[in-house]
């Protein structure tokens, strides 16, 4: 019997994927906060996973959003350098709690293949 790593990971590899890719956009809010003008963009983790469980398309095409700021600023930037903290380090601890499970899968699988 075949083992489908895609339908037994599916859902927490493709986690892993958006929380890579946010990471990187909140990397670069972080990166920008002092440019004139910058604005600020996330990934709806939500959404993206919604779409994924709709219809099972592992893409990279996630929907980039722009962040309204509580608080305008003359220059035009709209990262709120601790909001955009914060939102990077529970982005980071989501990360870690999907490579968790996902390490926990791959140890069951294996277990099952050595037929422990």
């Amino acid at each position: 019997m075949a083992i489908n790593l895609e339908a037994a990971l599916g859902l927490h590899a493709q986690g892993l994927d958006v929380r890579v890719e946010r990471s990187k956009i909140l990397a670069a809010n972080l990166a920008n906060a002092e440019t004139p003008g910058y604005q600020a963009q996330d990934i709806d983790f939500a959404a993206a996973m919604k779409r994924y469980q709709a219809t099972g398309e592992v893409g990279r095409d996630y929907q980039l959003g722009y962040r309204v700021p509580h608080q305008f600023s003359a220059d035009g930037n709209t990262v709120e350098l601790d909001q955009a903290q914060a939102r990077f380090s529970a982005n980071s601890m989501d990360f870690q709690t999907s490579l968790t499970f996902l390490n926990m899968k791959i140890n069951g699988i294996r277990s099952a293949i050595e037929g422990q």
